[in-house]
């Protein structure tokens, strides 16, 4: 994990923290289910980040020989555990408390509390979120849209603090809403209601990374560019005719297994064909940002009837 990563995690943590023990007590005072639900969500986006944190620590494990390839997918998998408790204890509690709510209604105590533990937790997770966009800048292409980076990116922390802290503020709005209109029809149902929004909410988040992170555990190969250089890297290699095929995956946000089969100069002896397996490497490793294993087979291109 780069120090812009967790940098925005380490901001998020201590914002959630403080959000969800105002929340918390905030609803004990006012009775308001939109805040109750708001407090599970900054919880569950409070222990999301130490899970985060604790994924990148373990994913920076050397490989052994139980697990030869390291363990970088570690950060995948602590980052689908992050969807899973903010589909379980973000949106399903909110959706819950929302419903039994509506169920039996009651009127809001202490409204102006309530409203300023709100912008309290607006203000801070607007805080947060404003970490995880500059921290993200660093990496994100220019040209590229923030849901081309959430969808493409390899490392999973700061996309996933993206879309929790957006989720937030969100939520947040939802919750002022639902509170506001409560205040003004005098319908303790509307705050009901602005949970029922935030669960949703969660949920769509929660489904959205589960299936990112879901598509990186299982293997996912590296962008287009980055294929692209490797192929232009072994392809001018000196004594390489061509690639007969080459398949890459990430092994990690900032690791590649990289296999190929590559066509060389028939003539060569078999120390110059190790020697240019050699280059092929050297070429290889310089023209793509992340670490890698690689494993190149020297073969001849056979005609499809051979």
């Amino acid at each position: 994990m780069h120090e812009g990563s967790k940098k925005a995690i380490i901001a998020a943590f201590f914002a959630n923290l403080g959000i969800a023990v105002a929340k918390f007590v905030g609803s004990l005072i006012t009775g308001s289910a939109g805040l109750l639900a708001e407090a599970g969500h900054s919880l569950a986006d409070t222990g999301n980040q130490a899970l985060l944190l604790f994924g990148s620590k373990r994913g920076r494990r050397k490989a052994d020989h139980v697990h030869p390839f390291g363990y970088g997918p570690e950060r995948y998998f602590w980052a689908f555990v992050v969807a899973l408790v903010l589909f379980s204890m973000g949106g399903v509690f909110a959706l819950y408390e929302g419903i039994r709510k509506l169920g039996d209604p009651h009127q809001i105590d202490s409204v102006y509390v309530a409203y300023g533990i709100l912008i309290f937790a607006i203000l801070l997770e607007g805080f947060s979120l404003r970490t995880a966009i500059v921290e993200a800048r660093r990496v994100k292409p220019a040209d590229r849209s923030w849901w081309w980076y959430i969808r493409n990116a390899k490392a999973p922390e700061l996309p996933v603090v993206l879309l929790e802290d957006v989720g937030a503020e969100t939520g947040l709005v939802f919750a002022l809403f639902g509170l506001t209109m409560a205040e003004i029809t005098g319908d303790p149902r509307w705050d009901a209601m602005g949970s029922i929004a935030i669960g949703v909410l969660l949920v769509a988040i929660a489904i959205v990374l589960a299936v990112e992170m879901k598509g990186l555990l299982i293997g996912e190969a590296p962008s287009d560019e980055v294929q692209a250089d490797i192929e232009a890297a072994i392809n001018g290699s000196q004594g390489v005719l061509g690639i007969i095929h080459l398949r890459a995956m990430h092994l990690g946000p900032d690791e590649l297994l990289v296999a190929t089969k590559v066509e060389y100069d028939h003539g060569m002896s078999v120390p110059d064909l190790a020697a240019a397996i050699d280059r092929t490497e050297v070429a290889m490793r310089a023209a793509a940002p992340a670490d890698m294993t690689i494993y190149i087979e020297p073969d001849i291109r056979r005609s499809p009837s051979a």
